[in-house]
């Protein structure tokens, strides 16, 4: 394994991750109407082909 070439593919896919999911949530806050309170968020990353999985949960205040 390149560890170069690893570091940069994962950068990329975790960019475009956030920059994908940063439009999804915007867009969703957008069609429903301004909310109260924090929304609440869960991200999974599964590996298909892998036991693995990755659970991030948080809150984003709409202020």
């Amino acid at each position: 394994m390149d560890e170069e070439t690893f570091n940069m593919s994962m950068r990329q896919y975790l960019k475009q991750v956030g920059v994908t999911s940063q439009q999804a949530i915007e867009r969703h806050v957008r069609e429903h109407g301004d909310r109260s309170g924090p929304l609440k968020v869960r991200t999974v990353l599964t590996l298909p082909g892998h036991d693995m999985e990755h659970v991030v949960e948080g809150e984003i205040d709409l202020g």
